[in-house]
């Protein structure tokens, strides 16, 4: 991965990091420190025309403009999500897209919810101009969400196996956090299920919580550095690979 910086290519010119995002709440607040910290470290792969596939509500749009010089979001009709795609296509068939018309693509927490994900690796590879950069996102010990529409989990070996197979190289995996980050990120989701009961009581009961939900996640990243060997139970992974 390449390393950490706060600036681009001109150095008076600060990041601007990504705005909030609108499923960060009290209780999950870490899980986006980790994947904010990692995005903004890859920012220089980040050029030319961007493509993001699976773009939802574009939340990142402003962010990777700071880089690149155009940005088209394509997701599914069928989305979840507010519609606002650019393209609309189903990332699980071949997209109404020419050959290699993007610098990058990125794709962030997409890939669990396709019954094809070597179709939507395929493609990418396909509409990326040769040494252009795919940069995604999948969990790895995550709960089933947006269901029926989960259906896989990635190791670091399964991830490498599929780019290699799509045709990438220069595959690099990392780890968004350890152990520690990933369990209290686990309780703290299951414990946000449990407040329930009238408005007063899940109002008080929400206050309770959050003061712990802020001491855990403030701890779990100095915990974080006992755990010697992030990749193997890590809550996610980002992976960067190039086209030839």
């Amino acid at each position: 991965m390449p390393n950490d910086s706060t600036t681009i290519a001109n150095p008076k010119l600060k990041m601007k990091p990504p705005k909030k995002h609108r499923n960060r709440k009290a209780h999950n607040g870490l899980a986006y420190d980790s994947f904010n910290r990692l995005l903004m470290k890859l920012h220089p792969l980040y050029k030319g025309a961007l493509y993001d596939l699976g773009c939802g509500e574009r939340p990142y749009e402003e962010f990777f403009l700071q880089f690149a010089s155009s940005y088209v979001g394509v997701d599914w009709g069928s989305t979840l999500h507010q519609l606002k795609a650019d393209v609309v296509a189903d990332l699980n068939q071949p997209l109404p897209l020419g050959d290699e018309v993007a610098d990058t693509v990125v794709s962030l927490s997409v890939l669990e919810h396709l019954s094809e994900p070597s179709v939507m690796l395929r493609e990418s590879y396909r509409i990326l101009k040769p040494g252009g950069h795919l940069v995604l996102q999948v969990p790895w010990q995550w709960r089933i969400h947006e269901e029926p529409y989960d259906f896989f989990r990635y190791s670091p070996f399964g991830l490498k196996h599929l780019m290699q197979k799509a045709g990438f190289e220069k595959i690099e995996i990392a780890p968004q956090a350890g152990f520690f980050s990933m369990w209290f990120l686990k309780f703290n989701y299951f414990t946000h299920r449990l407040i329930r009961g009238p408005r007063w009581l899940r109002g008080l009961l929400y206050a309770l919580m959050s003061v712990l939900w802020f001491c855990n996640q403030t701890l779990a990243p100095w915990l974080d550095r006992l755990d010697r060997n992030w990749v193997s139970e890590t809550h996610g992974y980002f992976v960067s690979a190039q086209k030839r």
